[in-house]
């Protein structure tokens, strides 16, 4: 692991680093805030998963989580969300290739070398992590937005006794019914639907994984609200699976940073009750 930059902020610090990845078999970058702590002590450990086009920079200069995070007592860890660099698969369109991962194990051409950001999240970074940094990994909550929304929703609901906690700001909740997924999931996985249901959260619930509960904030004039994101599918799942699930509706909202930034500290609070920070 290198360091790229840090950053003395609210007492702790905000780094990002870089590691060759096994499970890209590239470069990955990631960022890491660590608030102020004695010397001994194990933090709760949140992870952020970013949406389509973005990287690491994108909540570490624009989420204002870092107030926060310090208060509460909450590593952040922030993952790019695709394999990068010369070599790597990419397509002409935003929500495919890099930059769009998905958070899914690629198994078709030309993806399948380089895109398996499921095994990254899930486990390579993960063990990189808990090795450098002072996490109590007992104690993990993962949180993200649109797509990294999708990727927190169904990575925790794959790994319940991994995750304590999980929220997302507007997520594709069911990229079996949108464009965005049908998309990806059909170019990364190809055409069997069958294979895709692992990456729906929908789906997911109604094959039956469960988590203790979900918190949601969606903004009401978010632009992909009633084509890509379809809360409500998310409600009628967790209904029929007496799932706790707080979908708050942000009148006025959009799907910036501008939303996510207004109720970040809100989502940190909501973790950090459920990690005992």
């Amino acid at each position: 692991m290198e360091i790229v930059s840090s950053n003395k902020s609210y007492g702790g610090t905000q780094g990002v680093y870089s590691h060759a990845s096994s499970a890209t078999g590239t470069e990955m970058t990631f960022a890491v805030y660590v608030p102020d702590h004695d010397d001994r002590a194990k933090l709760p450990v949140l992870w952020y998963l970013s949406g389509l086009t973005c990287t690491h920079a994108n909540v570490m200069e624009k989420g204002e989580y870092r107030r926060a995070a310090s208060a509460l007592g909450l590593i952040i860890v922030a993952p790019d969300t695709s394999p990068r660099g010369e070599g790597v698969a990419d397509d002409d369109a935003y929500d495919m290739g890099q930059g769009a991962g998905f958070y899914v194990d690629a198994t078709e051409e030309p993806w399948a070398q380089h895109f398996r950001m499921r095994s990254y999240i899930e486990q390579e970074l993960p063990e990189l992590i808990a090795k450098e940094f002072p996490v109590d990994m007992d104690r993990q909550g993962i949180f993200g937005h649109s797509m990294g929304g999708h990727g927190a929703l169904t990575i925790a609901l794959r790994n319940p006794d991994r995750f304590k906690s999980v929220s997302a700001f507007s997520p594709i909740v069911a990229p079996l019914h949108c464009p965005w997924g049908e998309k990806a999931l059909g170019g990364y996985l190809g055409s069997d639907q069958a294979r895709w249901r692992q990456y729906d959260a929908c789906a997911l619930i109604e094959d039956g994984a469960r988590v203790d509960e979900i918190l949601v904030d969606q903004g009401t004039s978010d632009n992909f609200l009633e084509e890509q994101l379809k809360p409500h599918l998310l409600t009628e799942a967790c209904e029929k699976a007496a799932i706790p699930l707080t979908l708050n509706m942000r009148k006025g909202y959009d799907h910036s940073y501008y939303f996510i930034s207004t109720f970040m500290a809100d989502h940190l609070r909501w973790h950090a009750e459920r990690l005992g920070s």
